[in-house]
């Protein structure tokens, strides 16, 4: 049974930094496509994910976030993981982590929420200005 648990929200001031986690059982994250989607307090959770990984360890970002955000895992504790530096009140979310087991999906739409069947049940991150 796939399983996905976010950890490591919580509330922090413009310019600091969180570091979420995503523990996966039930599969093993190298070999997924694995994705981190927010969800901005009164909007409909995003058709595009803000970072991902393929199962070759490529990654993606969405505009908003690059530069700031860094996506990884750890394949020995099966976790995803993901770095936010410099946050603004605009990054204030519920960040859920997804699992895709699609066998391909191509670079330039591995971002879309299309793809992603598993999902976990998201962490707030709170920042203040």
């Amino acid at each position: 049974q796939v399983q996905l648990v976010e950890s490591g929200g919580g509330s922090v001031q413009a310019g600091g930094s969180l570091r979420l986690s995503c523990a996966a059982s039930g599969f093993t994250v190298g070999t997924w496509y694995m994705a981190w989607f927010r969800q901005a307090p009164g909007n409909k959770r995003a058709q595009s994910a803000i970072a991902a990984i393929d199962n070759d360890g490529s990654t993606r970002y969405h505009g908003s976030v690059e530069g700031r955000f860094t996506i990884s895992r750890d394949n020995v504790k099966n976790t995803l993981t993901l770095q936010m530096n410099n946050l603004e009140p605009e990054d204030t979310a519920m960040y859920y982590c997804a699992a895709s087991d699609r066998t391909y999906v191509q670079m330039w739409e591995i971002l879309q929420r299309r793809w992603y069947k598993y999902w976990g049940q998201g962490t707030q991150v709170t920042v203040s200005s």
